[in-house]
Formats: structure tokens, sequence, C-alpha cells
């Protein structure tokens, strides 16, 4: 890990810490709803509107293509970053919920009734819903995994759950509200086996692991930039070559096109195919800069600090009277969802919030795993790179005095 100073230095790139809230420093511990971006992230946005602003791959002038290269930049950083096999596999998307309602959209013109989908009881309501709505609408089944009390997924229920007439298995890496860390390789295999394609939710695992979905060997990976320290509106679907050539267009219009004619038009090849329109290109530019930040500062090492930060928060939480912490899988990352008896969790939030600390609290988009503990919601400590042990010491000290104030 890195010294005082290395982490101060590191920190010091996130100027929207530097401020008060309520009259105290702010303590920002959201960051599975969204992550600061890094002042290199701020500048890249800057320079696209200031130095390079034009549309991109449809001029022939210096600023298109100036903008161009930048676009491409970030898709081969993209692929880099995720070891794709090419570029092309790499589709930018307004965010992980758009590109799994890509997929979602093409596998629904395949799907018949007496196939199959599988997804887990611990999935994201974008990971879950579009699913849902496949299903509805082309008669297919949709299977559920269901989780153990310690937040990890029932692996004895796979022979039974994964069986020849599944079509796609849809699960997420990290749990946004549990933090487990799933064990996606095996799932992977295990689809694989039967015949099944795979679409991994990395929405909270780009941000802190080492993702290579070669390895994986899933067919379909999703994120979004704006949780791995870049700009909002901007997401990326990974596909293997052959599974995007076969998904049918989610969006008609301009760039997704190769021949267009009053009646009937051809569409381009990938990754063009899926990006109709004008993109978000200033988010896409900036995306480039936020995975070199992380790259820079080491994957790897961010995953162990917030892993320490974790540790030391999980301790120091279970030891008020009352709290209770979902989520005690093995394997976690850097995510603390707790409720206190006899205190609603909004209550929690808004009393922390008056000191400066920022946490989520509600169902973060899980009601069924709020529905299976049967609770309302939890409050939600989701740390980063640029945390603190002394902003987990606010945390815990904060939760105290709520606690004197709410039970």
């Amino acid at each position: 890990m890195w010294t005082p100073q290395e982490h101060a230095e590191i920190r010091a790139q996130f100027p929207i810490l530097n401020q008060e809230v309520h009259g105290s420093p702010l303590t920002y511990l959201d960051n599975a709803a969204t992550a600061q971006k890094p002042v290199r992230v701020m500048e890249a946005l800057n320079r696209c509107y200031s130095d390079i602003n034009s549309n991109v791959h449809r001029g022939v002038h210096y600023l298109s293509q100036r903008a161009t290269d930048a676009f491409e930049l970030s898709r081969e950083a993209v692929r880099k970053h995720l070891n794709a096999n090419e570029t092309a596999e790499i589709i930018f998307t307004k965010g992980t919920t758009d590109g799994i309602n890509l997929v979602a959209s093409g596998m629904r013109e395949t799907m018949r009734p007496g196939d199959v989908i599988v997804a887990s009881e611990m999935e994201h309501h974008s990971n879950l819903v579009p699913w849902q709505m496949v299903a509805e609408r082309s008669g297919a089944e949709l299977r559920i995994i269901p989780i153990r009390d310690d937040g990890t997924l029932d692996l004895t229920t796979l022979d039974e759950i994964i069986t020849p007439a599944v079509k796609l298995v849809a699960v997420n890496h990290i749990s946004n509200t549990l933090g487990t860390i799933n064990p996606i390789k095996t799932l992977i295999d295990k689809a694989h086996a039967v015949g099944a394609k795979v679409l991994i939710d990395g929405a909270q695992s780009v941000p802190h692991l080492r993702v290579d979905v070669q390895a994986l060997n899933t067919d379909f990976y999703v994120f979004s930039a704006h949780k791995t320290y870049g700009p909002t509106g901007v997401g990326v679907l990974y596909g293997k070559r052959h599974e995007l050539e076969a998904l049918p267009p989610y969006q008609g219009g301009g760039e997704m096109i190769a021949e267009v004619g009053l009646l009937k038009s051809t569409y381009a090849e990938i990754p063009h195919k899926f990006e109709a329109g004008t993109p978000n290109i200033a988010g896409v530019v900036a995306l480039e800069q936020a995975l070199a930040f992380m790259n820079e500062v080491g994957v790897e090492s961010i995953a162990a600090w917030e892993n320490h930060l974790l540790e030391e928060g999980t301790k120091a939480l279970l030891a008020i009277p009352g709290l209770r912490i979902f989520g005690t899988a093995p394997e976690k990352a850097s995510v603390i969802s707790f409720d206190i008896e006899g205190a609603h969790p909004y209550d929690l939030g808004v009393l922390l919030d008056q000191m400066g600390i920022a946490v989520r609290t509600g169902h973060h988009c899980t009601q069924p795993i709020m529905d299976k503990f049967g609770i309302p919601g939890t409050a939600r400590a989701s740390m980063a790179v640029y945390n603190t042990l002394e902003e987990v010491e606010r945390l815990v000290s904060g939760v105290k005095r709520a606690v004197k104030m709410l039970v």
C-alpha cells in the first residue's frame, strides 16, 4: 500500500473533496452510486470542447479527424483495460443499464417459449427488469439463483437452475448492495457447458478489480464510466465479435448504417452497428483519462487499499450495539450495508449528512435483496481510492452519535 504522502497525493487529484458540508469536512462514502472525478478527467472534458469539438467519423476536416482520433484512442484504452481481443468488440453506450438493454433487445428476437433466462436474487434492477421484460414478451422463463444469509450465491442450486434449456445467464460480478464478489468464472463455465451465453454486470467490479474478459471467457461484459472515476452518460459493452455480429441493431439512425435506401437499409460493421447517432464524444474521450488514472495508481493497489478500509470499517461498525451488516461474504468489495435496530435507514442517512458524511440509504435498486432479509432498506457506505482511515473513523463516530438520537 501507499505511504501517507503517496495517498495524500492521490487524494489531492480530487478537488471536490476539499469542501465542508453543514460545517463539517465532506466525507464522501457513496462511491457505489458514483465516484468522484480526478482533475485530469475534467481537463479532458474541457479540452475536448475547447480544442477539438467536432463530430466524429463523419468529416475529412482537421477538427473532425482529431476528435475521431481521440474517440478511438479511448476505445483502444478500454480494449486494453479489459483485455478484449479487438477494438471492434468495444461498444460505447450511455451506461451499464443501456448496455444490458442493448443485449436484451437483441436476445428478445431469438427467445421462444421453453427457453430460459437465469439471473440472481442479488441483481441490480438494471440487470433484472430487462430480462423480466424479455421473458414477458417472448414467453421465455426467468429463473433466479437464490442467495444465502451471508450474501453469497447458493451454488448448490446451479445444477437445477442452469439446464440445457437456458439461453442466457445474466449476473453481476459484484453486488452493489452486499459487496459480494461472485464466482463468475464458475458461473460462466457452468453456463457454457449447457450452451448458454453469459452477460456480466461489471458496474461495481471494474472500479475495484482487474477484469480480463478473455480469461473469464464471458460473452458480454458491461460497465459505467461514472463509477470508474469517469464522466456520467458513458458506458461500455464488451461482446465477443461473433456474439455482437449475431445481434440485430439496438437503434436505427445515422452512423450505424452501411447503405440506406427508401425502403431498406444495410447495417455497418461492429462496433458502429450499435452506436447510432452522435455519441457522448467528450465523455468517451475523458474515459480514457479515468482508466489512465486507475492504471497509473494501480488497480491492484486500489483494491488492496479499499480492502483495508473495508476491514477496519467493518470491525469498528460491528462493535456498535444493535448494528447489523448485510453481506458478510468471505470475498467482498468495499461496500458496507447496515442498519440499526430501532432506527430507519433514511433517518440515519439524514443525521449523517448533517455531519458532512455522505452515504446512500434505501433499497439501492435491489428490492429483492431487501425482501429476502425482510427490511425496508439499509444505509450503505462504499469506499474508493481517495477515502481515508480518518473518514472511516468519522463514519463510525457519526453512526454512534446518530444512534444516541434515534434509539
